[in-house]
């Protein structure tokens, strides 16, 4: 798809009559640019300058269509129809072991992460896998139907991805992450033990007709599962997962205190402390009733 991108820009520029270094000029990249996304050659081109080519060049719409497809391609193949698929989903439950899903990573961390393998020793594939996966971003933000359920293992919080400052901005970021509305953030405690996803990451695929797919990945494999008995085993295993992971308050507590450099593991409650907690959350809820703008007033004593 890269090569047909490339080709159908290289026969629009000719036909306009521009040169590389003026088609380059007209949409801020250098000539050089130009000749890579012509030749298939170095980082896939950005949807952005997909649009501004197919504006200057009046493609009517065509080289930001084909977009999409080249885009795609930035991935692994054993990845290409799950991102197929999680274009089209409505909800999105993710079980993080390792490193903070893609989804909601800072540019610095997925930098750092892509950074560590050798494939990415070239500077050009490595932009070119950042831009795709920032661009996952903001497909998501721009889907507001779309639901993301992330449990992350605690490993996740303590493994400083980027350095310590690095680390910081990602923190930041999932709680920035777990204030949006469709956005649900958990964290599984180092003492829940053993699960059924301890082998590596987890996601769960829900389509529009609602037909589910799953997911599993380690950092050199990954495989889709459709057949309906698999995937409601693994969605099985990812209810367990969420119902032993903190509640979403207590995950952001968790998440702010690696933050602020005060976590002690140990000073998770146990799982029972956290019923009883959840209940008594419960028991207060209902002992007032809201008035006007949302404030809380507490119920009147009937008189004696």
């Amino acid at each position: 798809m890269a090569a047909l991108f490339g080709n159908r820009v290289r026969r629009l520029r000719t036909a306009a009559g521009l040169t590389q270094a003026e088609l380059g000029a007209r949409t801020h990249v250098v000539s050089t640019r130009i000749t890579q996304v012509e030749r298939c050659s170095g980082a896939r081109p950005t949807r952005e300058l997909a649009r501004a080519l197919d504006e200057v060049l009046e493609a009517d719409g065509l080289l930001i269509d084909l977009w999409p497809y080249v885009y795609r391609e930035a991935f692994p193949d054993w990845s290409q129809k799950f991102m197929e698929y999680s274009a089209r989903a409505v909800r999105i439950r993710q079980y993080a072991a390792h490193v903070v899903p893609g989804l909601v990573q800072t540019e610095g961390y997925a930098r750092a992460l892509l950074s560590v393998y050798p494939e990415h020793e070239d500077r050009a594939k490595l932009e070119e896998r950042l831009t795709a996966r920032m661009e996952r971003q903001r497909q998501l933000a721009a889907a507001a139907h779309t639901e993301l359920w992330v449990v992350l293992d605690e490993s996740v919080l303590m493994r400083p991805v980027g350095g310590q400052a690095g680390m910081r901005a990602q923190l930041r970021r999932l709680l920035e992450a777990a204030q949006r509305r469709q956005v649900t953030l958990q964290v599984l405690p180092f003492g829940q033990g053993e699960h059924g996803s301890l082998g590596g990451s987890l996601t769960l695929l829900t389509l529009p007709d609602d037909t589910e797919v799953a997911y599993m990945e380690g950092s050199e494999y990954g495989y889709l599962l459709e057949e309906p008995t698999e995937v409601r085993r693994h969605a099985v295993i990812y209810d367990r997962l969420r119902a032993a992971a903190l509640p979403p308050d207590m995950s952001k507590d968790m998440i702010r205190s690696a933050l602020e450099g005060k976590y002690r593991g140990a000073s998770i409650p146990s799982r029972a402390a956290r019923r009883r907690l959840a209940q008594e959350q419960l028991q207060q809820s209902g002992r007032g009733r809201l008035r006007g703008g949302g404030r809380r007033v507490p119920r009147r004593r009937p008189r004696t």
